[in-house]
């Protein structure tokens, strides 16, 4: 069963082995539990809803409270500590196109406020209810949940936007095909969720973004029906598929999407690297990335995610060994750990693999082979269940990502870090932050920073506080050193309020004449992308 108040299933959990725990009491001191919220107290808070009654409208309160938040760090220490937030007022699980049509025709005319919903893991903040005169409806997608219609000779598959990651593999699988679209959310993020934030997969250097992969669809907006045919290339004036992308439910409902989707491949691996330094290990994944090899992955941690993954992997003894046969050749104190994906047919994967060691080696990589790689793979969607343990154990942990072109990658990466010890340090409080580069392109790279911290006492207020002023702090690092607001998380809420350092001051206000073409009544998804009370604000 889902949990209501952290990540995944209930049945699934990530240990932490004695060396990690020693590591975070050595580094962030020792961890303060907090008493989680009872969810029966929640639901007894929760007020009447303001909608009539609708046969396709639930206004039950534990189903409202369900919809209320995604897992950005904010909801998460809101259903942790119960500093209950705004609720929808109902959810409608609409079960096609046709439904949610005429559930936005019901809400124009009311003037309800409108918030898309499907897998549910937003982590910027696409969720949330902002307090507000108006009834909040959500529109649940998860059970528009199928695929509509697989064209083998165009490899192009259309899918309900609800459906979640394992079923859009599932149904593609069963005919020879895949979507290779997989995001750390896999299990429960929806294709549509994926198209309207821009997300990334793991495997996007073989089978591309989800703005490669997003060949057309169907939108419900407030006015109408926006309908984007699939062709192959078009000079036909700006691509409406960008008016869909990113556009995070303040334009419309992304109902269907239709996605291009490649066959099965032949082979698939995973390896483990290891790399002298930062500097070398940098040069290396530019040079491979830029010579193109048909790669579907490189995973670059730097030294002190290195360390924390290992350290997190447990069995010291073996770790030992291996720790002291890299530093025989040259990988100490400091070394970088990669990991490499191979997908393609055997006689290509086996050639991508020997040029991609070879250029490697000339950086001094150290290749462990595909144990470690393999490892990597089965466990390549558990990485959030750590949140909870963390939690459990009295500490937070949040991620803050972006890109750049490649000379701006280590100052970035280190200012990223920095930021947020500078941020703790007045109060005497470490943070323990780590980065790695999970999407690599030759014109540069994301660069993905996690930082945790001991929860504080007191509760919700100190927490949130603490929190906003280290996303504030990076973000403005950010901006300062020209990177995204977001990579592959969306702009959300969190986001919002920086969005205008990347678009500048004529973008936004396009964006805000978007919206008011598509949602003249200002319905849709209020807040998000748009920064509430802001000059753009819609």
């Amino acid at each position: 069963m889902r949990r209501w108040n952290g990540w995944g299933d209930d049945a699934t959990t990530m240990d932490l082995n004695a060396g990690a725990r020693a590591m975070l009491a050595q580094r962030l001191g020792p961890g303060c539990p907090g008493q989680d919220a009872d969810r029966a107290e929640l639901l007894a808070r929760i007020p009447a809803s303001r909608l009539p009654a609708h046969p396709l409208i639930q206004t039950d309160a534990s189903t409202r409270l369900t919809m209320a938040m995604g897992e950005s760090f904010a909801d998460w220490i809101r259903k942790r500590f119960g500093a209950l937030p705004a609720v929808p007022d109902g959810v409608a699980f609409a079960e096609s196109t046709e439904q949610v049509r005429e559930l936005l025709d019901l809400a124009h005319s009311h003037q309800w406020v409108v918030i898309p919903f499907a897998g549910g893991t937003s982590v910027s903040g696409h969720l949330d209810c902002a307090v507000s005169e108006r009834p909040i409806l959500s529109i649940n997608l998860s059970r528009m949940n199928r695929l509509l219609h697989l064209d083998t000779t165009s490899q192009l598959a259309t899918f309900g936007a609800g459906t979640p990651g394992p079923q859009v593999e599932a149904q593609l699988r069963a005919q020879g095909y895949t979507l290779g679209h997989f995001p750390q959310s896999f299990e429960y993020s929806t294709v549509g969720g994926w198209v309207v934030t821009r997300s990334s997969g793991q495997q996007s250097l073989r089978y591309g973004r989800i703005e490669q992969l997003f060949a057309g669809g169907r939108m419900e907006t407030p006015v109408g029906t926006l309908t984007i045919p699939t062709l192959p290339a078009a000079s036909a004036g700006p691509d409406l598929r960008e008016i869909v992308m990113g556009s995070e439910g303040r334009f419309g409902v992304l109902t269907e999407a239709t996605v291009r989707v490649s066959p099965l491949p032949e082979s698939e691996s995973f390896h483990a690297l290891f790399l002298p330094d930062w500097d070398a290990a940098e040069a290396a994944v530019r040079e491979l990335v830029q010579r193109r090899l048909p790669l579907s992955m490189m995973r670059l941690s730097n030294g002190i995610e290195t360390e924390t993954n290992l350290t997190l992997a447990g069995h010291a003894r073996l770790i030992g060994w291996l720790e002291r046969y890299l530093a025989l050749r040259g990988c100490g104190a400091g070394k970088c750990m990669l990991m490499l994906g191979v997908t393609a047919d055997a006689r290509t994967a086996r050639h991508a693999l020997r040029e991609a060691r070879r250029t490697l080696g000339r950086h001094g990589a150290v290749y462990i082979g595909p144990a470690m790689g393999s490892k990597w793979a089965v466990n390549r969607f558990k990485g959030p269940y750590l949140r909870n343990t963390l939690w459990d154990a009295g500490y937070c942990a949040d991620t803050i990502e972006t890109a750049v072109d490649w000379p701006k990658v280590k100052p970035l990466m280190l200012a990223m870090e920095q930021t947020a010890r500078d941020v703790f340090a007045p109060s005497g409080q470490p943070v323990h932050a780590f980065t790695h580069l999970s999407h690599v392109y030759p014109q540069g790279c994301s660069i993905y920073s996690q930082y945790v911290w001991a929860t504080l006492p007191g509760g919700f207020a100190p927490n949130m506080e603490r929190w906003k002023q280290l996303k504030a702090a990076v973000a403005a690092t950010i901006a300062a050193h020209g990177g995204t607001v977001s990579h592959q998380h969306g702009v959300g809420r969190d986001h919002a309020a920086h969005l205008v350092d990347e678009k500048c001051p004529l973008g936004m206000a396009t964006l805000a004449q978007m919206c008011q073409h598509f949602d003249p009544q200002r319905i849709m998804n209020p807040g998000k992308l748009l920064q509430d009370g802001g000059p753009w604000a819609n």
